[in-house]
């Protein structure tokens, strides 16, 4: 049995946040400074929004996890950055006049309104294939084998991909005026759907990369699954309450569910329901760690329960 890694462990989840989401941000820095063929304006645009702030929630979950089963947060950053690339370029995306059309992220200028829709749009493509790129060069740093290694990038393509990200972000596109879909349209499973692919499935590529990275078992990596599943879904309903009643100064942006007649589930739910509904998403992703020792799975139950009880 693996031995849980010798650290200094901070005493409040505020803190272990701030420790690692610096040390992400010191391997993305690390990661972007401009290759000699690579045209400033592109690199400019991708830095402009990975060094936009953020909770760097998807980082930290693959070094968590990694810890988790047994690793060093040290030897995850590669990946765990790019799993941050990928969680950015999705928001550059996403703000889009074709799909959501927002102006602010984060508390500044959306990526298309400072450098134009086209350049936004190499940015994100940029982002996304760098992030297998830098996942790749860290799975030979760890001298995983040619299956491990391949799966740790088939785990990151299916959260990002078509049966994932991509695809709950389809799933949203045809959710628009829902209230006038015909009566074949089910709006609580099409609202499951959306929230379990868009937000979670990502949030689950997070947590197995890191898990895989630490050559956890099938047990636990299936474990970690179940919790960013369930993860995945407080959050995004959590979103989708801060969105309607959240602190528009502390989120970094309008808010523009409502205005948009998009399904979520303040929508469908009502705000009390919606609420009720993340807290029990939480207690469900606590449970899922149960296979782990307290002093291994600690950090991640404590996540859980920030993940429903943050304001921004």
């Amino acid at each position: 049995m693996r031995k849980a890694p010798v650290e200094d462990r901070t005493t409040s989840l505020e803190d272990y946040l701030s420790v690692y989401s610096k040390k992400v941000d010191s391997a993305l820095k690390k990661l972007f400074v401009r290759h000699k063929d690579e045209p400033v304006s592109v690199n400019k645009a991708m830095g402009y929004s990975i060094f936009a702030g953020g909770k760097r929630l998807r980082p930290i979950l693959v070094l968590a996890a990694h810890e988790c089963c047994g690793g060093k947060a040290e030897d995850a950053l590669k990946t765990a950055s790019a799993l941050e690339m990928i969680h950015t370029y999705s928001l550059i995306h996403d703000d889009l006049p074709a799909m959501d059309d927002d102006d602010l992220r984060r508390g500044r200028p959306t990526n298309h309104k400072v450098f134009g829709e086209a350049l936004a749009i190499l940015a994100g493509d940029g982002l996304l294939t760098y992030a297998f790129e830098v996942a790749a060069e860290n799975s030979a740093d760890l001298n995983l084998d040619g299956k491990r290694a391949a799966t740790l990038i088939q785990a990151i393509a299916r959260g990002a991909g078509a049966a994932g990200m991509v695809g709950g972000q389809a799933a949203d596109l045809e959710a628009e005026n829902w209230k006038n879909k015909n009566h074949g349209f089910n709006p609580a499973r099409h609202l499951e759907y959306i929230h379990l692919h868009k937000t979670a499935a990502l949030i689950v590529a997070s947590l197995e990369a890191g898990a895989i990275l630490a050559r956890a078992t099938e047990a636990e990596i299936k474990s970690l699954s179940r919790y960013g599943r369930s993860l995945g879904l407080a959050f995004q309903i959590t979103d989708d309450v801060l969105d309607a009643v959240g602190d528009k100064k502390k989120m970094g942006k309008m808010g523009s569910d409502a205005a948009n007649n998009k399904l979520t589930y303040v929508s469908l739910y009502g705000v009390d329901k919606a609420r009720a509904m993340a807290r029990r998403e939480a207690s469900k992703a606590k449970a899922a760690l149960d296979v782990f020792s307290s002093q291994r799975n600690q950090w991640l139950k404590r996540i859980a329960d920030y993940t429903i009880e943050r304001d921004k």
